[in-house]
């Protein structure tokens, strides 16, 4: 039996990983391949890295790190989590494997911009053409021409946000007109955000831009930022009895213990920030109680 089985191989899995194989505890990634981190083409936001560094070699570094204190990584997809009386059984696709603890960093999936072809979608990410972050790489649209997806008070929110890297910004409809109630409409009157009604479609790469067409005709701009949400993994956990928002994010204690004994969750899928560094911190601060809770109960059993 682990002493703790980990669900995600993203920045908060391997992050707790080094963690608790440092404090020489059993340690077993389940790693379906999935980070949202590895499509990062250049993240510049990491501190440590003054060049920036690809999601796949920081990745690459981590699970190197890990794997060097004696973490093991299974590549395989956990399908579900079964609590028993004490410790945990996680199933996959062909083994089930036990624990006395499980952590959850499963992360969060983009909604991708409607009709966007995947191969289009993966090239025009590749060249930051199509950005879903503008926290962490606002900084690279500087004075450029942007364009997002969305509406509502969250689209309203992502463009006024990135108004603050640049005065050429538009926000265009997903569908055939907005949903923008009178504040909102106030909002980007008063930021000098511009919008357009859709539905977009008909995606393509030209140059240096990326064209979409909506109901005026083609627009071009210097990247787009689809505002559509996001889908959240924590399905295995609401499984196994673990409380969440209603938008699904996992909801945690300040040591990061979700309601079920012995369940913790790290990262993206907790409700927070959706960085790295942010998700480092949470994965550092459940590997510590995990580490502590192991050792009362063993403490408790002599």
């Amino acid at each position: 039996m682990d002493d703790c089985i980990i669900i995600g191989g993203g920045p908060a899995g391997l992050t707790a990983a080094i963690y608790l194989a440092r404090f020489h505890l059993s340690v077993r990634i389940l790693d379906c391949g999935t980070s949202r981190a590895a499509l990062i083409p250049t993240t510049h936001n990491h501190a440590g890295f003054p060049e920036g560094i690809k999601g796949t070699d920081l990745l690459a570094r981590m699970r190197e790190q890990a794997e060097k204190y004696g973490a093991l990584r299974e590549e395989v997809r956990a399908e579900r989590i079964e609590p028993q009386d004490g410790s945990f059984t996680v199933v996959t696709g062909n083994a089930c494997f036990e624990a006395r603890t499980v952590l959850l960093a499963t992360g969060v999936f983009n909604r991708h911009p409607p009709g966007m072809d995947d191969a289009l979608h993966d090239e025009a990410l590749k060249r930051g053409l199509l950005r879903y972050c503008p926290i962490c790489d606002g900084y690279e649209v500087t004075d450029k021409r942007v364009g997002v997806i969305g509406t509502s008070d969250h689209g309203m929110k992502e463009a006024i946000f990135l108004r603050g890297f640049t005065n050429d910004i538009m926000l265009i409809s997903p569908d055939a007109e907005h949903d923008l109630d009178q504040e909102c409409l106030d909002k980007l009157d008063g930021h000098g955000v511009k919008r357009v009604d859709g539905p977009c479609g008909d995606y393509a790469l030209e140059g240096e831009s990326i064209a979409v067409t909506v109901a005026d005709g083609t627009l071009r701009f210097d990247s787009i930022y689809p505002a559509l949400g996001s889908i959240i993994r924590s399905d295995l956990a609401v499984g196994a009895g673990a409380k969440a928002t209603e938008e699904g994010c996992l909801e945690v204690d300040d040591h990061m213990r979700t309601s079920v004994p012995g369940l913790f969750a790290a990262g993206d899928v907790v409700l927070g920030l959706d960085q790295i560094s942010h998700a480092m911190g949470q994965a550092g601060v459940a590997a510590t109680t995990i580490r502590n809770e192991l050792a009362e109960r063993r403490s408790l059993k002599r």
